[in-house]
């Protein structure tokens, strides 16, 4: 999935590569590349002609109306390419002048900067001094690395007077730009020196602060950084599916496999910190800020790491000059220096997280979702108003609000926008639908396999919270890998007698029921034989026995079947149709918009509450502010994804890298936490006394493990989505 989300921006993201291809191919990048100076590219007239350079700019001053969304987009077709040149200079000179409030400044420079007629460059750090002389703002100093200025007919430079920074917009004839040796030698640096520079008094960018040309930066240069990571993980997939050593692709070493899969998690997580900092800016939102430092930190940081691991995955052909590879590292660590240290951002991020200026991750939808969602709002007040927990419970399952998405009548057949707004107003009025625990993941496959008659047993009780559910699935030799396994089934008059052991059971010593799996055939192969049974807990032969874990609790247990009877009106499908319906149980989700960081564990709320009688030290700050920006950017790719389901359309990597970054962080806060109570982490204090404890950090070691493991979760990514080769067959 690209930055952009809508029809409109996949059209111009289309637009914008279908140009790359045809005027930016590598002999482009390579002649840059190569070449003793920099040079305005050939292609830049006809890129001006697309009026790409004024997306973002008003049509009074000869744009195209959009903003810095639409603009982030063609930067990450244009990052994808490697493309030379001052596009990015230019526009973000451009983004910077728009938001001062001169308005003789604008109109004077941004015209010709929207038509490709002239160019500009920003000088994102600098020593220049500046004194007042009538009018003008004489000015001296230098700055040594401002990226395009070379090629700049225009400069925007920081400027301090008498303490105080103010930015203004010079003629690059009027300075001394001199080329200096750069580390991107595509797109190169500059240095510029100003003597007794006469600036007049409509070319000091009034109202433009520090912090806005920098959050523009963070959010555009994040962009692009999106576009190269985009094309490193492109070519390292391509090239591991291909390459062989050992007599296999080296994409179906797991090293290599997870690798590559990491990496298409940072590139998901990069587009959607730029996707929200362009939308923050370009709306001015107030925690615009937040959002910038959030794509500095998690964007520029993804282009570095993307790059890295490329060139790792290409092996030596990755390290000649001859391969594209260094030029996309070259560019990323351009970026990334640009931008400053990632810690400055981070810490920028703690501090704003501290102070409870965080950017809400919300889904607006539009003004004509109003009338429904006042119908939705009055049927909702009516639940509210029912007193006994038990009635309000048996109403909500059977009008089909514990889970709207389904089919009536066991759900409200809402489609998204009216799931959303279910969501939205209960959470308002303070009204839940019953927990139906485990059972939530059986509910699907009963909605969709079940008999009429089993729907009325079971599913009605469930959806009221009424049964309480276990899953028997996972054994000792089957977890993972869980059509290994060995739980046998034998026919017997009236139904099927179920032999064998299950593990990892989660509240099966409270259960009722459980709905388990065990082969009924081992004559073909494995995934067939398989069959779906619902097991009365209470059944002769169920011997249920708690696993102390190393929390010392017992959530999970051990489940021994000895002969249980089940009978033929619990199998649940065709027998030995099993694992269709066992896969059912998991892939039936609902749209929803996640409103924590991880799930279970501990997010970005728990944080700062650890840290609410806390004064942590600069560097824990830091700390703090890249745990926040790691969580917000998981809260962003659950927004995405919910927008795209929203829209129609099937969600992307999004949904599939959200659940690994999601327990990961949990485990990462969980770690932060314990060990920031110094020694006290040698205790383990109740909850209620410390807020954090050693139990929360330890329970946090089972998020990597259960539901899949962080492993197994890395091949999928990287077999479904990056295309690699599946790993060989046992034996094979």
């Amino acid at each position: 999935m690209a930055i952009g989300l809508t029809e409109e921006h996949e059209a111009l993201a289309e637009s914008v590569r279908g140009f790359a291809e045809r005027n930016i191919p590598a002999t482009v990048v390579r002649a840059a590349l190569e070449a003793e100076r920099e040079t305005r590219p050939a292609f830049w007239p006809a890129l001006a002609e697309q009026g790409l350079l004024g997306l973002h700019l008003g049509e009074e001053h000869g744009g195209q109306g959009y903003g810095l969304l639409e603009l982030a987009v063609v930067l990450e077709e244009l990052g994808r390419a490697a493309a030379p040149g001052p596009f990015l200079p230019t526009v973000l000179a451009s983004a910077a002048i728009d938001a001062a409030t001169g308005a003789k400044a604008r109109a004077e420079l941004l015209p010709a900067l929207a038509d490709g007629s002239r160019t500009a460059a920003v000088a994102l750090s600098g020593a220049f001094t500046g004194r007042r002389d009538g009018d003008a703002l004489v000015v001296d100093g230098s700055a040594g690395t401002v990226l395009g200025a070379a090629l700049a007919d225009v400069l925007v430079l920081p400027v301090d007077v008498a303490g105080e920074t103010v930015w203004v917009a010079a003629d690059a004839a009027d300075v001394a730009v001199t080329p200096v040796e750069s580390l991107d030698r595509v797109r190169r640096v500059a240095k510029v020196e100003a003597a007794g520079l006469a600036v007049p008094a409509e070319r000091v960018l009034d109202g433009l602060g520090t912090a806005r040309v920098r959050d523009l930066a963070a959010a555009l240069f994040g962009a692009e950084a999106a576009g190269a990571a985009g094309w490193l993980v492109t070519t390292a997939a391509e090239y591991a599916k291909v390459r062989e050593q050992f007599g296999r692709p080296i994409g179906q070493f797991q090293g290599v496999k997870h690798k590559a899969a990491r990496m298409l998690i940072a590139l998901e997580q990069a587009r959607a910190a730029a996707w929200d900092a362009a939308r923050a800016l370009g709306d001015d939102a107030a925690d615009a800020g937040f959002a910038a430092a959030v794509a500095a930190v998690v964007a520029a940081d993804a282009g570095v790491r993307t790059a890295r691991d490329a060139i790792q995955i290409l092996g030596g052909i990755g390290f000649t000059w001859e391969h594209d590879a260094h030029v996309y590292l070259r560019r990323t660590l351009t970026l990334r220096a640009l931008l400053g240290p990632a810690s400055g951002w981070a810490n920028t991020i703690g501090r704003l997280a501290l102070d409870g200026r965080r950017r809400a991750v919300e889904l607006e939808l539009d003004d004509d979702t109003e009338p429904l969602r006042e119908r939705i709002r009055a049927q909702i007040a009516e639940l509210k108003a029912i007193e006994d927990k038990g009635e309000l419970n048996a109403k909500m399952g059977d009008e089909g609000w514990t889970v709207p998405h389904f089919p009536e009548p066991w759900g409200r057949g809402a489609g998204p926008v009216e799931q959303i707004l279910i969501q939205q107003e209960m959470k308002a009025a303070g009204v839940r639908p019953p927990n139906l625990i485990i059972g939530a993941w059986l509910v699907p496959s009963l909605v969709r396999y079940a008999t009429e008659e089993q729907k009325e047993r079971f599913l009605r009780p469930t959806l009221r919270g009424q049964m309480v559910w276990c899953q028997l699935f996972s054994e000792p030799g089957a977890g993972s890998d869980l059509a290994s396994l060995s739980m046998k089934a034998e026919r017997v008059e009236g139904g099927w007698k179920l032999t064998g052991q299950k593990i990892w059971t989660s509240v099966a010593q409270f259960a009722q029921w459980g709905f388990c799996i065990a082969r009924t055939d081992a004559s073909g192969s494995k995934h067939d034989g398989i069959t779906y049974f619902l097991v009365d807990m209470k059944s002769e032969g169920v011997d249920v026995r708690p696993l102390k874990e190393l929390t010392g609790e017992a959530v999970f247990n051990e489940v021994f079947l000895d002969g249980v009877f089940v009978p033929d009106d619990c199998v649940v499908g065709e027998v030995g149709k099993g694992w269709q319906v066992a896969r059912n149980t998991l892939s039936n989700e609902r749209v929803s918009l996640s409103t924590g960081s991880g799930g279970l564990g501990m997010g970005v709320a728990e944080l700062l509450a650890f840290y609410a009688d806390r004064e942590p030290g600069d560097a824990e700050v830091t700390e703090i502010g890249r745990l926040v920006a790691q969580g917000h950017s998981i809260e962003l790719l659950s927004l995405r994804t919910t927008l795209k389901q929203l829209n129609g359309v099937e969600p992307g990597a999004e949904a599939s890298v959200r659940k690994l970054l999601g327990v990961q962080f949990n485990q990462d806060v969980a770690d932060h936490c314990w060990a920031a109570q110094g020694d006290a982490a040698a205790t383990e204090v109740p909850m209620a006394e410390s807020g954090i404890v050693a139990r929360a950090m330890l329970f946090s070691r089972a998020m990597t493990i259960y539901g899949g493991t962080t492993e197994v979760q890395l091949n999928i990514i990287g077999e479904r989505l990056l295309g690699l080769p599946r790993d060989p067959e046992p034996g094979r």
